[in-house]
């Protein structure tokens, strides 16, 4: 899994907790440092009664409840957002991802990679799907946090059937990524806002308002962070379609990726699992999960049969790894939270469902004391 940076702790426009973790060879050692990082956050905030909650969207708070964290790029976001989409402010402040991030060996195992990440990454949604409530009260969603991608801001965000075409490659990337509006150039420490503005015109020394200024690396890699595909291609694949959960998920999840993008066997088997699906057929997959999670269906089956032979391929992936831990367990055991709920064909968010209608009593209070790190 390569992770960005090495540890260090960002804060997401509304207050949100990002730990980027290092690159690490296992499962394993991503365990190790998730564990530590929670031993220190812990340790910092217990005598400050603060704690913290993994889900995928704030469970009661509104929008206008929401701390807003003082960055310039997240000043000129909250600007542009309503100009192009209904609710790219709730993902901006409410909403909470858990990401995973793996390496490519070549162009072609990019592509490779990312057309099968693609592909698989709404039946991810629906086996982390996370996000049932909003202001205290069921929203009608599995994963609102999903829903709410559908209409953030359709020129940097969505399935990308572009991808699935002849000769897709680096370039192919980069074409869409220079097509894709900027937000701002950022100049040592300040933010020029440009929203709507070519990178194209930077290039070329002819964006408005900044008469001259030509494009550096910086801005470039500036620009590629302010895209958001359900996969993003950076120096590494970033599978972005998970809400944030509990431990155990958020372990779970580069389980289930490395499982089936490192072992060529698994990855081979995972591209004839979704191959023949058209650009329509993954959208529609896509549009389904928010709402009806494992029940969605493709090509007549559903996202849980999908899901369980897709986690079948990550067993086996990461069994042939072979990366033991200090018990001798290789990564696989990871998988077991998601094995579990795909016997019982819940997900996370039908067991907070059925805790608000049960033993909650119509509450969403329980959950930061039940459901807390």
């Amino acid at each position: 899994m390569h992770v960005i940076g090495g540890g260090p702790i960002t804060l997401e426009p509304g207050g949100q907790f990002e730990l980027s973790g290092a690159q690490v060879e296992t499962v394993h050692q991503t365990s190790s440092e998730l564990m530590a990082h929670l031993a220190q956050i812990r340790e910092v905030a217990r005598p400050l009664r603060i704690g913290f909650l993994g889900i995928g969207m704030t469970p009661s708070w509104k929008r206008a409840e929401m701390p807003q964290m003082p960055k310039g790029r997240y000043k000129i976001m909250t600007a542009y957002m309503p100009k192009v989409g209904e609710l790219g402010l709730d993902m901006m402040y409410r909403t909470c991802t858990v990401q995973a991030n793996l390496d490519f060996s070549s162009e072609a195992d990019m592509v490779k990679k990312l057309r099968v990440s693609i592909a698989l990454q709404p039946v991810a949604t629906a086996l982390f799907a996370n996000s049932p409530f909003t202001e205290g009260k069921p929203n009608g969603f599995l994963s609102f946090r999903a829903e709410i991608w559908r209409d953030t801001d359709a020129d940097r965000t969505g399935m990308l059937p572009w991808a699935f075409e002849p000769g897709m490659g680096y370039e192919r990337w980069v074409d869409y990524a220079l097509d894709v509006p900027m937000y701002f150039v950022k100049r040592g420490d300040e933010y020029t806002d440009v929203a709507g503005q070519s990178f194209r015109d930077l290039m070329a020394g002819k964006l408005a308002g900044m008469p001259g200024a030509r494009a550096t690396i910086s801005d470039w890699a500036n620009h590629i962070s302010t895209i958001f595909p359900e996969v993003r291609l950076k120096r590494y694949l970033e599978m972005r379609g998970a809400d944030s959960g509990p431990l155990p998920n958020l372990l779970a999840l580069p389980a289930f990726w490395a499982g089936i993008h490192y072992d060529d066997a698994s990855l081979d088997a995972a591209w004839d699992l979704v191959k023949l699906w058209s650009t329509e057929e993954r959208q529609s997959l896509r549009d389904q999960v928010p709402k009806i999670g494992l029940s969605a269906t493709v090509r007549g089956r559903t996202a849980w049969e999908i899901a369980t032979e897709a986690l079948q391929l990550a067993r086996a992936g990461l069994a042939r790894r072979k990366h033991l831990d200090i018990s001798g367990e290789d990564e696989s055991h990871y998988l077991e939270v998601l094995e579990d709920r795909l016997a019982r064909r819940t997900t996370p968010a039908q067991e907070l469902l059925d805790k608000f209608h049960g033993q909650w009593a119509g509450s969403v209070d329980p959950i930061y004391s039940e459901e807390a790190y």
